[in-house]
């Protein structure tokens, strides 16, 4: 049931995102306060490339494991470390964007919230798949954080989703 309840916090997360820039139009959700800073849609379509990588990472990482193909244990640094702990020992305060999770597409909004919606599917599929006994195994390292294991990579989706709310949020309130 841990599975269950650490997709769910997504879930959550996911839902107060989305539902924090349902209301804005196109013009508003390409405003950035300067050339550095990424707008709301480039926040967005980032969401959609990070998780989707993770969920397919953690996947192919699992099957993996299942079939002999990697070792079934964990040892790193981070063992049964909460991921606030992880991030605040691995993350600078300003962090560069591995490529393969960059915005790099634009387009609308609508179609980047539709995107981010359906990996919850995605994730709940997985959810399926994983069982509670194997979240402490290794699972695919963070391009950042580096050795994780699978609970951790989930809460690590929750967190994530909850720092680019935030970033959101300040977008919306500088734009008056």
């Amino acid at each position: 049931m841990l599975t269950q309840s650490l997709i769910q916090a997504v879930a959550k997360d996911r839902a107060a995102y989305l539902a924090q820039i349902a209301n804005l139009t196109d013009t508003q959700a390409q405003w950035k306060p300067n050339p550095e800073s990424w707008n709301i849609i480039e926040n967005t379509e980032h969401l959609f490339w990070a998780e989707h990588g993770a969920i397919f990472g953690m996947w192919k990482t699992l099957t993996a494991i299942r079939a002999g193909n990697f070792e079934r244990s964990f040892e790193s640094n981070h063992k049964d470390m909460p991921i606030d702990e992880i991030i605040r020992l691995t993350w600078k305060p300003k962090e560069i964007v591995p490529a393969v999770a960059a915005p790099r597409m634009g387009g609308p909004l609508s179609f980047w919230i539709a995107s981010l919606q359906g990996l919850q599917d995605l994730l709940e599929s997985f959810g399926e798949f994983i069982q509670d006994d194997e979240l402490r195994l290794q699972a695919h390292p963070h391009p950042i954080s580096g050795a994780m294991d699978f609970q951790q990579r989930l809460e690590f989706l929750s967190f994530h989703i909850t720092r680019h709310q935030e970033q959101c949020a300040n977008l919306i309130a500088a734009m008056g």
